[in-house]
């Protein structure tokens, strides 16, 4: 039996550590709520986020991944561990995805970086002028965005991009707290495909004190839902090969969606 390693973090990849954030590691459910209750800022909530373990079938697939490697990145030293947020703390634009990808952003340290989901994702807010560059290469290649911060549902890579819904459940206060985080600016939220969708109803009730619609509005590319309270909420199909090599998401239906996001965020 291959025994596999916990992956180290790179120099200048991914958040940085801080003297005892070993202490921080989240090994269970009520760690995470606790760590995530307990983060007061962006960069406390990163750290916390890149240190969890508390979903064994994740944390055993992400690193052995991170051992194996992919043939093509074979030299590359794999990041291995949950993936943070990107983008600024005052974003007016939350990009909420399922998971990282195996070999994208768990290899990266990056969520949409170094796959062909990000190739197409940046491609767009370059165009509708929400990224300085149109490619994600590389937590360090210079990419900066505007007005924007993109994070997962879930923060670990899953064995064939399926998490459960317990790991799902799990992960949810990384996701509570960092929507409540940016709360003050937040304007609104791209859920990328059904399982982003249907993971907006239990943050929005975490984080806004808002009971969710009933019935619960259904997903669909260019779906939009406003409450009373809180940012507004557009569907749109998820950027995965499935999606964009067969033409049900084409460039021009995500720079449409990307397009009517702006004016909502006011960012037009």
């Amino acid at each position: 039996m291959r025994t596999i390693r916990r992956p180290r973090r790179a120099p200048g990849r991914g958040p940085s550590s801080c003297s005892g954030a070993g202490l921080a590691e989240a090994r269970t459910p009520a760690d995470v709520v606790r760590l995530a209750v307990g983060a007061d800022a962006l960069g406390a909530l990163d750290t916390r986020i890149a240190d969890c373990f508390a979903c064994p079938r994740l944390v055993a697939w992400r690193e052995e991944v991170a051992v194996v490697r992919r043939a093509a990145f074979r030299d590359q030293e794999y990041w291995g561990r949950p993936i943070p947020g990107f983008g600024p703390a005052d974003a007016r634009i939350a990009i909420l995805g399922l998971a990282p990808a195996a070999h994208g952003g768990n290899r990266t340290g990056r969520i949409f970086t170094g796959d062909r989901s990000g190739d197409v994702l940046f491609a767009a807010l370059h165009r509708a002028g929400l990224a300085n560059q149109p490619t994600s290469v590389a937590a360090d290649d210079g990419l900066e965005l505007r007005g924007t911060r993109i994070f997962a549902a879930v923060r670990c890579a899953p064995p064939a991009n399926k998490p459960t819904p317990a790991e799902r459940d799990t992960c949810a206060p990384w996701l509570h707290r960092e929507i409540a985080l940016i709360r003050p600016t937040l304007r609104v939220v791209v859920a990328l495909g059904a399982f982003a969708w249907d993971a907006w109803w239990p943050a929005y009730r975490q984080v806004y004190g808002v009971a969710s619609p009933s019935p619960k509005p259904r997903f669909g590319h260019a779906a939009h839902w406003a409450g009373t309270r809180g940012p507004h909420l557009l569907g749109c199909y998820h950027v995965s090969q499935q999606n964009t090599f067969t033409g049900r998401l084409t460039p021009a239906m995500l720079d449409e969606v990307l397009s009517r996001t702006k004016v909502l965020a006011g960012l037009d």
